[in-house]
């Protein structure tokens, strides 16, 4: 294998990451089922924060950063605790496999809907065509030809609000790696969130530990350990040697994990649509990260 090209091993990792945040939808569903939005919610990000810290210290990674790096943690810390409770809010509603679809889905075009708006970020022809193939995927897994403004409920909409504020979060992100290395900021959020999830999670008692049952512990210290600190740390070392562009098209892996996972678990059945609108914003998210050397 020519040198130059990324480890197969990087690929696998990848997968590995993007398979378990799929299968977080069906677990945090789980958890969702046997406790709360608020108290799930907390304890997610809780658990992720305690077991990235050896992670941290281990890899010796740089806690170095400064003001604007700060600044971008806190920013990040309190959309991802927002995200945090949407996603936990969506599963107390709506299916996993449909979650896990439309807002891996509909981000990545609204994470570049609002680079271009927000920052005037300079797209070419082939970029604004691949917005607009998006926003069809985007309307098309939001079922509007079928059901006009029928997503706007609580089945759809927790989903729908999830993937705008994880677009804002992608946008966060990408401004703080310039500043923070990407575990260090991911620890900070994950203690930001924790923080402010608790604020919420207080009046159900999230230390009552006898009050929630196997089912919930079992799921969420799964989704703390896995998808949150193993995926993360997994994603963060692959997507260095991958690149962007590559990554990117990686994470329509997840919602293979989520479909199969809420398949087996809730024989969850994903209706065409669904298909239809993930593969319109799968070939935009190709097209707008490709190089211009590659041809169609």
């Amino acid at each position: 294998m020519d040198k130059s090209e990324p480890s197969y091993k990087y690929y696998i990792g990848m997968t590995i990451a993007m398979i378990l945040w799929g299968i977080a939808w069906t677990s945090g569903k789980v958890a969702a089922e046997h406790a709360n939005a608020p108290v799930a919610a907390f304890w997610r990000y809780a658990i992720s924060f305690i077991t990235i810290v050896p992670v941290i210290i281990y890899l010796k990674v740089s806690l170095r950063t400064n003001r604007r790096g700060y600044l971008y943690m806190l920013l990040g810390g309190l959309f991802t605790a927002l995200f945090n409770y949407l996603f936990f809010k969506g599963l107390s509603h709506g299916e996993a496999g449909y979650g896990g679809t439309l807002v891996t889905a509909v981000a990545p075009i609204m994470t570049y809907f609002l680079s271009t708006l927000i920052f005037k970020t300079s797209v070419t022809f082939r970029q604004i065509f691949a917005l607009f193939i998006g926003i069809i995927g985007a309307v098309i897994l939001l079922r509007i030809p079928f059901d006009g403004l029928g997503f706007l409920n609580a089945d759809s909409l927790y989903f729908f609000e999830g993937a705008i504020v994880w677009a804002i979060v992608t946008i966060i992100s990408q401004k703080a790696s310039s500043y923070v290395s990407p575990l260090f900021y991911t620890m900070v959020v994950f203690a930001i969130a924790s923080v402010i999830n608790i604020l919420f999670a207080f009046p159900y008692h999230p230390f009552a530990f006898s009050s929630y049952d196997w089912l919930f512990w079992s799921n969420i210290i799964f989704i703390g350990v896995l998808p949150g600190t193993f995926a993360t740390t997994l994603f963060f070392l692959s997507a260095g040697k991958i690149g962007a562009h590559r990554t990117a098209v990686f994470m329509f892996i997840v919602p293979v994990g989520a479909i199969t996972s809420s398949l087996i678990v809730y024989n969850e059945v994903i209706v065409l649509s669904t298909i239809i609108g993930c593969l319109f914003a799968f070939v935009a998210v190709v097209l707008f990260n490709m190089k211009k050397k590659v041809v169609l």
